[in-house]
């Protein structure tokens, strides 16, 4: 008879989820699910609130990536205030989302991939955490932590908060960066940096150790989307989006904020409470397209900074351009850092950045608008309406993770297929499935927005974990 293998609970990633790979009579697996299991509804409970406190409501969806959040909707804000912020302003926003890239990177590179990357997929789970990695590769695991702590302390003399700091407002910033605070980070960039050139060098010799995860982890030809400049170079706070096919080929382009509406349609699953944006010129599912740090990556024609650009050379004589590979996340999210590292070293040395005049002021003088940045997941919107009043009455969220949903499955369906033997079930074959989720680093607290498509269910267990009762709602 056919059975179903569930993963009740994927560990190491922000938010909750389950996995449900299904059999075949003969045991063979014949598919997969990725359940995401909770839901949010900041769409909902923001209406009638004032557009200016989006940004500090929005925040909270999460705790890992809040500049993110804070910086797509004071975007947002800005369009309907009909400004342009000052220049000083832009670049100390874009100050700030290089630190989130390099504390969020971090986390996810060290904190929750590591195990897997340095103890090997088939470990003793008991040791196949953050204190196994602390245990056996001391070194690195206090270089992960001084980084981290490099990206959060930075945001903190920016913002004077590290976590949903309320530096950042609609028509700029609160206050001016001081000199005193660009000097402070000036002299820890070139340990950040170090760090960052340490752990490529270490990752690029352990690849050869996971050639059958770099093979089949999600090797999936599909669509790409990343944020670049006029010149195709890689853009984090501000730019076009670019839409690439399997082979490489510009599809399209998104110009500006508003017009996203004609390149992405959003979806439902009957089993999730992740929505499935995908690209509306080539309809759903067809139109699966991937973001984050490896779709960047395929997206751009060169990151613009001096030590990244050798990087991403290096990188793509080895695995091409585009890159299909889902384990490849882990190697482009370290290029990545040491590019926002280098953007970092950039902006500080712009005098203009210590300009007092970081903030414009305006009111309600469009019912509309839309802002765009890549999160260190990819591309994130915030869309909304106001009133007269300035009062939200409509808001929409699409976030990195949702537009990763639909590969998300493809690929723990490969990975089931290519690792999982149901007639003799190991726990390293269930940890890879997994771990091709951990690679897309999934925040699915920001993402579960899709809302009256799933039922909700309540279960009443005995003692002994026997369903007594349930309610489907």
């Amino acid at each position: 008879m056919p059975k179903t293998i569930t993963i009740k609970h994927v560990s190491r990633i922000e938010g909750h989820a389950k996995i449900s790979i299904h059999l075949d009579d003969d045991g063979k697996v014949s598919g997969a699910q990725f359940h995401v299991t909770q839901l949010r509804g900041f769409e909902k409970f923001v209406e009638g609130r004032p557009y200016y406190e989006m940004p500090s409501i929005t925040a909270r969806i999460c705790g890992i990536c809040p500049v993110s959040h804070l910086l797509a909707s004071v975007k947002a804000c800005d369009a309907i205030m009909a400004v342009e912020i000052p220049p000083a302003a832009r670049k100390l926003r874009e100050l700030l989302h290089c630190a989130q890239f390099v504390q969020s990177h971090a986390l996810s590179f060290f904190y929750l991939s590591s195990p897997d990357l340095l103890l090997g997929m088939d470990s003793d789970p008991a040791k196949r955490n953050i204190a196994g990695v602390i245990e056996t590769y001391p070194d690195l695991a206090r270089s992960g932590i001084a980084l981290r702590k490099f990206g959060q302390q930075t945001i903190e003399k920016l913002a004077k908060e590290r976590i949903h700091p309320s530096w950042t407002v609609p028509g700029g910033v609160n206050t001016p960066l001081s000199a005193e605070d660009r000097n402070s980070i000036l002299e820890e960039l070139p340990g950040a940096k170090s760090i960052v050139r340490r752990t490529l060098e270490f990752f690029k010799g352990k690849l050869d150790d996971f050639s059958r995860e770099v093979e089949s982890f999600g090797h999936i030809p599909s669509m790409y989307a990343g944020v670049v400049d006029s010149q195709g170079a890689l853009m984090l706070y501000d730019g076009q989006i670019r839409f690439q096919d399997s082979q490489g080929n510009c599809v399209g382009i998104c110009e500006r904020p508003t017009e996203y509406t004609q390149f992405i349609g959003e979806a439902a699953l009957p089993y999730s409470y992740l929505k499935a944006p995908f690209y509306k010129p080539h309809g759903y599912p067809a139109g699966m397209y991937r973001v984050g740090p490896l779709a960047r990556l395929n997206v751009a024609e060169k990151c613009g900074t001096p030590e990244a650009d050798v990087e991403l050379s290096e990188y793509r004589q080895r695995f091409g351009r585009p890159a299909h590979g889902t384990f490849l996340y882990h190697y482009a999210r370290l290029i990545e850092t040491l590019y926002a590292i280098e953007r970092m070293e950039a902006l500080l040395g712009d005098g203009e950045i210590l300009s007092t005049h970081t903030r414009a002021q305006a009111g309600v003088n469009a019912l509309e608008g839309v802002g765009i940045a890549e999160a260190p997941r990819g591309i994130l919107i915030h869309h909304y309406k106001v009133d007269e009043k300035g009062a939200i009455r409509w808001a929409n969220l699409i976030i990195a993770t949702g537009q990763n949903n639909l590969a998300i499955n493809r690929s723990i369906e490969q990975v089931a297929r290519r690792f999982v033997d149901g007639a003799r079930l190991e726990e390293g074959m269930m940890n890879r499935v997994s771990a091709v989720v951990r690679s897309y680093d999934p925040c699915l607290s920001c993402s579960t927005h899709a809302q009256g498509i799933v039922p909700m269910e309540i279960q009443l267990l005995a003692p002994d974990g026997t369903v007594v009762d349930r309610m489907t709602a």
